[in-house]
């Protein structure tokens, strides 16, 4: 399964770059994350459950990155086993551009699953997938810009910590 997308976020290159390879944030953006561990010159080890129609698991599995060209590109590889329900990997090759509005964050995404969700068929794995990158991308969007307008404090209160941290 193949698919891409872009966002544009409200803040520069360098900013989005730091939250990208940055595994506080890495973990405060893939949906289910547990644990996300490590760094960009030795990868991740991440521990995540998600269901995915009836089947739910936990993966554990690696990211590696490479292809950085700081603050332009990168490109991330992973693979997730999830014991009975099976496996999942892929990549993902993002790329930031600088537009008026902030960084332009375009993203091609492939993937690859096996067992138990190979079976449930490519429309619910497809639909997703697709799913889990428009959430990991707002997840990182609301990271970095900080809380909107019309969030609950509490919710505020969450959001924008990066920003927060970058400016300290």
């Amino acid at each position: 399964m193949e698919m891409s997308g872009e966002r544009t976020i409200k803040a520069d290159r360098a900013t989005v770059w730091a939250a990208l390879i940055n595994p506080d944030v890495l973990k405060e953006c893939v949906p289910g994350a547990q644990e996300v561990t490590g760094s960009p010159e030795e990868g991740f080890e991440a521990t995540v459950t998600q269901k995915v129609g009836p089947v739910k698991a936990t993966f554990k599995g690696a990211v590696s990155l490479s292809e950085m060209d700081e603050p332009n590109k990168l490109r991330l590889d992973g693979e997730g086993k999830g014991g009975a329900a099976g496996f999942a990997k892929g990549g993902a090759t993002v790329t930031l551009t600088e537009v008026e509005e902030g960084t332009k964050l375009s993203y091609d995404v492939e993937a690859k699953v096996g067992g138990k969700l190979a079976q449930l068929g490519s429309r619910i794995v497809d639909g997703f997938a697709k799913k889990m990158a428009d959430n990991f991308f707002a997840n990182l969007e609301s990271v970095i810009e900080g809380p909107k307008d019309d969030d609950a404090p509490e919710e505020a209160e969450k959001k924008g910590w990066l920003k927060r941290m970058i400016k300290s």
